[in-house]
């Protein structure tokens, strides 16, 4: 009696409501109190004591570092391996990557594009004393041509040792084709990675779940060194990740659903609207997933063929939303940091931004992942992570909802292509009932299990 007393009553204390407070509130919350103690460190003229707050968000930053090469080798090989049978689903897994990864490219242009038009890091100084170095690190960078020819690693192991994101992508994607060229005898491979990607996704919401932590050690240096005026800007680079947003939902999607499959855009969104609200509040494609394909099928109209293999195969590779942020953030960043980016980086930022996508995972805290592998592939400092971190919800809220938006796009068009489309069923306008949110879905994981599981896990 005694202990379970004892027990409620630790339950009920501040250390037990903070475990059991949602990560992006601890984020708030440390980015609060982080910009708070800067701004007084700074104002009382104790930055030396903000400076030492460094080294603890230099922990974290080093930890997300030390998952980059592992996380996106297992992701993008199981991603591939996900299409299985490729002889009988190559033109449906054709159309589908072509589809996800040109519209990923051009979601990452048009943030590229609003930063390059708008330039929020203009007038930013952080990192004043270290920008000589990092310029002169981006001014031997190296040229389109060699750009293109270093994505085939000529030594996997050296590409590993080294870090070389684009060619350990590249390296993944063949790996994972030939594993489903193996047929049978590579099972005992796949399964592997399939395990291994669940222990990076787990060793990932470990690391991740110290964000607040490294997020409260990093705003104090930051505001503690450099004062208010470094944080104003993001302000601007959240609107520009919600304008590019509704930039590619409207003219991009709404353009192809439009003119390419010939269907009404405005049944579209209505149709799309349960899984896109869905994604804004719980920031996870692959947990969305469910009520996306349940929207595919009974307001859009695809046939469950489709959607069983298109919607899954999304809530792995298709990371516009999560592209267009990259761009806009990396450009904040370099510009912040007095970087000039030149072609041969922009293209970089595209082609890393673009593989990538391929094995992000689609739960939220990813995106910071994927930043600091774009970071890295272009040579800009890390610390620019953490002044984003304090932001993230409100950005993962946006390109989350993009990702899905995109998912049931890219699902209609391949259904279109198809011929298995129900135009009657698309051109009644309805939304899903809340009473339909639980039922139809476990119906449809026991009908198609394998596609909807890899997917969600």
């Amino acid at each position: 009696m005694i202990n379970n007393t004892s027990h409620s009553r630790t339950r009920r204390g501040p250390l037990s409501f903070w475990r059991n407070m949602p990560l992006w509130k601890k984020i708030f919350i440390a980015l609060a109190l982080g910009l708070v103690l800067g701004v007084v460190l700074n104002q009382t003229g104790n930055a030396d004591i903000a400076a030492s707050f460094k080294p603890i968000g230099d922990l974290f930053i080093r930890a997300i570092t030390m998952l980059i090469v592992p996380l996106i080798f297992v992701s993008l090989v199981t991603g591939v391996t996900s299409l299985q049978d490729l002889a009988t689903m190559g033109r449906l897994g054709a159309k589908t990557f072509a589809l996800y990864l040109v519209l990923t490219a051009v979601a990452i242009s048009i943030g590229l594009a609003l930063s390059a038009i708008f330039k929020p890091g203009v007038g930013v100084d952080i990192g004043a004393a270290s920008a000589s170095n990092v310029n002169a690190n981006a001014s031997e960078a190296p040229t389109i041509t060699d750009t293109l020819l270093g994505l085939v690693p000529t030594n996997p192991i050296e590409a590993f040792a080294t870090a070389n994101v684009l060619q350990i992508i590249v390296f993944a994607v063949l790996f994972g084709i030939a594993i489903v060229l193996a047929g049978d005898v590579a099972k005992p491979v796949k399964n592997f990675f399939d395990s291994a990607a669940e222990v990076m996704y787990r060793l990932t919401s470990i690391i991740i779940a110290f964000a607040p932590y490294g997020v409260f050690a990093l705003m104090v240096w930051v505001a503690g060194t450099y004062g208010l005026d470094v944080l104003a800007p993001l302000a601007k680079v959240i609107g520009m990740v919600y304008l590019g947003c509704a930039i590619h939902a409207l003219v991009v999607y709404g353009g192809l659903i439009k003119f390419a499959a010939r269907l009404n855009p405005v049944r579209f969104f209505q149709g799309s609207v349960e899984p896109m609200l869905v994604a804004f509040t719980n920031t996870s494609s692959s947990g969305t997933l469910p009520i996306t394909m349940m929207a595919a099928e009974r307001n859009l109209g695809v046939s469950r063929r489709i959607s069983s293999f298109v919607l899954p195969l999304g809530a792995t590779i298709n990371m516009d939303g999560t592209a267009l942020y990259q761009g806009v953030v990396a450009v904040f960043i370099a510009q912040a940091y007095g970087v000039d980016l030149g072609t041969s980086q922009y293209v970089t930022i595209v082609l890393t931004a673009t593989l990538a996508s391929i094995g992000t995972a689609g739960v939220p805290g990813a995106g910071l992942i994927m930043l600091s592998l774009v970071l890295t592939s272009i040579g800009l400092p890390l610390e620019g992570v953490a002044i984003i971190a304090g932001i993230d919800r409100i950005l993962d809220m946006a390109r989350t909802s993009m990702n899905v938006v995109g998912d049931c796009a890219v699902t209609c068009l391949v259904a279109r292509s198809e011929g298995e489309l129900d135009q009657a069923a698309y051109d009644t306008p309805h939304v899903l009932r809340s009473d339909d949110m639980v039922a139809p879905a476990e119906t449809h994981q026991e009908q198609t299990p394998p596609a909807h599981d890899r997917a969600v896990s």
